[in-house]
């Protein structure tokens, strides 16, 4: 089915639009970008240069899709904001495109981000996440599937949030978040978030062997890589485990409540 697009439109006509859309009037799209199937664009939006949008995407009123990125290292070059399919972004979101040559920033599917929020240069995000009013991520940062946040939470740089967390409204942070626990506003750890771990899968017995691992991290008197090595020794082996165990290998930063 042809796209209903609105005279109103400035589209240009390099651009690439699916089938089945509906282009509301005021709408703005540059020369680079694809935009898939199904997608609805409400008045005022605006579509940059380098966009990749998937299908089935809601994009309303004063929302900004790869817009230049906010990095005093940009030099003007090609780069790409990629977004996938089920998403919807409520008014005025901003969504920056990569900083440099070949860079991405990335949004998966089905995720939510709602009013005023704010995502930045290439940041990675997976899918099925939750953004909460008001909430601004710094750019390179990395959140995995399942994420929510809470109001007006602020991620700083280069930080990380694991998969199935919740972040309470308010809260601001600079280190990263391991997968399946509360961060509270207080920027402590809040115990381990059941519900989302539960939607992703994880059973009554796995839920408890996470909780002693996070006891083992937050709550022993042992360096973080010895709390690491005692979870490998001391909490059955499992997918979810194994997830947490790589999660705290990796970080480069530290993560919250350990510093």
């Amino acid at each position: 089915m042809a796209s209903e697009i609105s005279p109103k439109a400035e589209i240009s006509p390099k651009a690439k639009i699916g089938n089945n859309c509906k282009i509301f009037p005021f709408v703005y799209i540059e020369d680079d970008v694809v935009i898939g199937d199904n997608c609805i664009l409400f008045p005022f939006v605006s579509i940059c240069n380098g966009t990749r949008m998937g299908n089935n995407n809601k994009v309303h009123q004063g929302t900004v899709i790869a817009a230049l990125p906010q990095d005093f290292d940009f030099r003007g070059e090609k780069s790409e904001c990629i977004i996938g399919d089920n998403n919807i972004f409520r008014e005025n979101v901003v969504v920056n495109r990569a900083t440099h040559h070949d860079g991405q920033t990335v949004i998966g599917n089905d995720n939510v981000l709602m009013e005023g929020a704010h995502i930045s240069h290439d940041t990675k995000v997976g899918n099925r996440c939750v953004f909460g009013y008001g909430t601004k991520i710094a750019g390179d940062c990395e959140i995995e599937d399942g994420v929510i946040f809470s109001s007006s939470v602020i991620e700083n740089a280069k930080t990380r949030v694991g998969r199935g967390s919740m972040i309470q409204a308010g809260t601001t942070f600079s280190y990263d978040v391991p997968p399946y626990i509360v961060f509270t506003n207080q920027r402590t750890y809040g115990g381990v978030n059941m519900p989302v771990a539960r939607q992703h899968g994880v059973d009554e017995k796995t839920l408890k062997h996470i909780a002693n691992a996070y006891r083992l991290v937050f709550f022993g008197k042992t360096a973080l890589f010895d709390a690491v090595n005692q979870i490998e020794e001391q909490v059955p082996d499992g997918p979810f485990i194994r997830h947490i165990i790589e999660f705290l290998r990796a970080t480069k930063i530290g993560i919250i409540g350990r510093q």
